[in-house]
């Protein structure tokens, strides 16, 4: 009897081992389905309207009567599960009464496999029915909470001509609200009526609805103003810029370097403008192309003669914004921009909301695309805000996106529809664009008399840091002439080396540190360029130093027509020589500009540098003091998010002078027009008392009519000329007068007679010409060495 009831206990064993699995797989199917139940519903669980928080449960849903009974048959069920599964564990303390085997084998009858799979089935139906019920009661509960709300019939799609996109984002919604978590985020729920909240609320392309207690939507308090105060220590800019980068490493070293002259040019410009208020401005500086997304090419090349012209620009924008006592935030990655906008989580699909917590924000052409796709709709809102530093510049036929498409402006670049003064440059290329610059070491007395003193007559230093710039066809031609009358110096890097591009009497120093190379400028009587690369700072270093700067001049001029490197770059500008700024700004005896090609022409200017001796020289709009005075103008007068008052306004031509009337008047012994000073007009800047209105020849554009005069294009006086009593001011007989869209516009056809009229502010241009016209351009003066600001502003 002992024995039977001990293989009968080894056999109840096994079949309990057995059963382990099977009950393991049962109260799993049960865990599961109670999950994947909470799961399905969780987005109906968690929705919530605006002010709810993430967590918040809906508790008209969970605090049903009819939601609260399935939950309860949810529960007991899983509890009948649980019970039926510990009765069974039981099971495996019996080792002994043969009583208990008819239970034991009843038991296992009732857990053959195939039982149990139905068993598994029919709570897996049950469940399934269960979620369909609870999705019905959620469904109920949504539509009675919005009678009570009273929105009882305002879900149907508003069709309001104010909101003609309305229908068409409502669809949009309804197929892709799940596309980008954001939407979640701003309480979508796949409803109707979350997508007209979300269209009316948080985008803007539908109306308002009238049953949202629009008392509820948070209002911002304004951001408190107050003034700035110059700042002469660049510690706290230090900490800002951040580490990491062999690129931050070196605007930093720059940045301490030039620390003196920036604090010296701070308390001169302090002084100068005491009586004029100065406001703090909460700007946001994003330099995209040291981005990791951007692929940020430049920091690993700085310690290999690479580049730096983009990092001296940035590096002296930042110091200069710090200088003048702005409050600044600095981003050099994708998730500081994020951080510092207040970018909603996903994909950036959804705009901001909220005000705009900067005044400014300075980035690039990288940072810009970087906004456009973080910002979503909230860019177009916000554009007005931006500055955009451009080494090159672009030019209004390629800024405005329609125009460029339909007539073969369209580049890599541009098409960004802003006002084009928001590009901001290095050099003064063309005034469409601001012309914001950097700055140079200035020297002092004592420092420009021992420069003289120590000058090297026969020693000149080769303008290429990298090997490929050396490879210009020809070169040994011109190199020979001059090494037969100077001593020859590089500083082109290599690793272990000499780049079999220099020429073995050229004495290469490999890539100097800035200070070491600003000492072999000082020594050196010529500084002599390649033709690449285009429009850096160091020809402008090397004339600071006393070097004279000898350049290539251009046949043909290069442009995105004829040459690879301005392909795609959205202007049309003719480059005349490497440093077109060096040739016409600053000129002989410190800059000659020559055919490198021409043997005699060549061997004459090296002849004429080595009797010629030059002091050092750096323009005014190069210095510290300069580029404070240039960019507090600009932070304190560019103004592009209000809308410019309409002009002429309604009735002010009836009050105008002359016969027939109008509101210009002619300068003595010039064909040239001024502002009648009797005439009132909206706010300007430049004031409206710098303007001088002349027409083109055939042909040219404004920016050279304006300089042939020795005046500056302003387009910002282009809104003051686009009237039709500027041509007859001018003399111009109109037969026919149209309005449309040409950046060539305002302008006139002496052959036809016709005349035309700018329709899109967006495309006044200096920049523009055309051989059939004559064009209308306001021209103003300049102060000498700061072409940015004309005398009076």
């Amino acid at each position: 009897m002992i024995a039977v009831n001990t293989d009968y206990s080894t056999m109840v064993r096994r079949c309990l081992l057995t059963f382990k699995p099977f009950r393991i797989f049962v109260v799993g199917i049960g865990f599961f389905s109670l999950c994947f139940l909470m799961t399905s519903l969780g987005g109906q669980f968690s929705a919530k309207r605006p002010g709810d928080s993430p967590f918040t449960i809906r508790a008209e849903v969970l605090g049903g009567p009819e939601s609260r009974g399935v939950l309860r048959k949810i529960s007991d069920m899983l509890e009948v599960i649980m019970k039926k599964m510990d009765t069974l564990s039981k099971l495996g303390n019996i080792t002994t009464g043969s009583h208990r085997l008819e239970d034991l084998s009843s038991a296992l009858d009732r857990i053959q496999p195939v039982g149990l799979v139905e068993r598994i089935q029919a709570i897996a139906q049950n469940m399934s029915d269960m979620a369909v019920r609870v999705e019905q009661i959620l469904q109920r509960s949504i539509a009675t909470n919005r009678v009570r709300d009273g929105a009882t019939g305002q879900c149907e799609v508003p069709k309001d001509p104010r909101y003609p996109d309305c229908p068409s984002k409502v669809d949009w919604m309804r197929a892709r609200w799940t596309s980008d978590p954001c939407y979640a985020f701003y309480g979508v729920d796949g409803s109707d009526c979350s997508f007209l909240i979300y269209l009316s609320e948080v985008e803007w392309f539908c109306p308002p609805l009238a049953w949202r207690n629009q008392t509820t939507t948070p209002t911002h308090k304004p951001f408190p103003r107050r003034q700035s105060t110059f700042r002469s220590d660049v510690g706290a800019l230090l900490e800002q810029v951040g580490t990491g980068k062999e690129s931050l490493s070196f605007m930093k070293r720059r940045m301490r370097s030039l620390a003196a002259q920036w604090a010296l040019a701070a308390r001169k410009l302090d002084v100068s403008l005491q009586s004029h208020r100065k406001e703090e401005k909460r700007i946001l500086v994003h330099v995209g192309f040291l981005t990791e997304e951007s692929g940020d090419v430049f920091s690993p090349k700085v310690l290999k003669g690479g580049p730096l012209g983009e990092m001296v620009q940035w590096a002296d924008i930042l110091t200069a914004l710090h200088i003048l006592g702005h409050n600044l935030r600095i981003s050099v990655s994708l998730k500081e921009l994020q951080g510092f906008l207040g970018v909603p989580p996903g994909r950036g699909s959804c705009p901001l909301t909220g005000p705009l917590p900067f005044d400014l924000i300075y980035t690039d052409y990288h940072g810009l695309q970087q906004m456009r796709q973080h910002m979503g709709l909230s860019l177009r809102k916000h554009k007005c805000h931006i500055r955009v530093i451009d080494t090159f510049g672009t030019e209004p036929a390629y800024n405005h996106e329609d125009y460029a498409t339909m007539n073969g402006y369209r580049t890599n670049w541009g098409y960004w529809n802003l006002n084009c003064r928001q590009y901001m440059t290095m050099f003064p290329h063309t005034p469409d664009n601001s012309f914001m610059g950097f700055v140079a070491e200035e020297l002092n007395e004592t420092e420009r008399l021992s420069i003289q003193k120590s000058k090297v007559d026969n020693m000149a230093v080769v303008y290429g840091k990298e090997a490929s710039m050396w490879k210009l066809q020809g070169k040994e031609k011109f190199l020979s002439i001059l090494h037969r009358y100077m001593e020859i110096h590089g500083t082109v890097y290599y690793e272990t080396q000499r780049p079999p591009e220099v020429p073995a009497f050229v004495k290469n120093h490999g890539l100097l540190p800035q200070q070491e190379l600003q000492q072999l400028l000082k020594k050196a009587k010529l500084f002599v360029g390649f033709g690449f690369p285009y429009e850096g700072p160091a020809p402008l270093e090397a004339i600071a130093n006393g070097c004279i700067f000898l350049q290539p001049k251009f046949k043909p001029s290069h442009s995105s027509l004829n040459h690879e490197f301005f392909r795609g770059k959205p202007t049309s500008r003719q480059v005349s020589s490497q440093h077109p700024y060096a040739e016409q700004y600053i000129g002989r005896p410190h800059v000659i500009t020559v055919d490198f090609n021409n043997s005699q022409e060549f061997d004459a200017a090296i002849l004429e540098i080595m009797r010629t001796k030059v002091e050092p020289y750096l323009p005014y709009e190069y210095t510290c003091e300069g580029m404070l005075e240039r960019v507090h103008a600009y932070i304190q007068n560019q103004e592009f998010c209000s809308p410019e008052a309409p002009f002429p306004s309604a009735n002010a031509s009836k009050s105008w002078p002359g016969s027939p009337p109008r509101p210009f008047v002619h300068l003595s012994n010039s064909s040239t027009l001024a502002w009648a000073p009797n005439i009132s007009a909206p706010p300007s800047w430049p004031p409206l008392s710098a303007l001088q209105l002349l027409a083109s020849l055939e042909g040219q554009s404004c920016v050279e009519a304006c300089q042939s005069t020795g005046l500056i294009c302003e387009p910002a006086f282009y809104r003051f000329i686009n009237i039709k009593e500027a041509f007859s001011g001018l003399k111009v007989q109109c037969v026919g007068l149209e309005t449309e869209m040409n950046h060539i516009f305002p302008a006139f056809s002496v052959e036809r007679s016709e005349c035309g009229l700018q329709k899109d502010p967006l495309l006044f241009s200096c920049a523009g010409a055309n051989a059939k016209y004559h064009r209308l351009c306001p021209c103003r003066d300049y102060r000498k060495g700061q072409v940015a600001l004309c005398r009076d502003c």
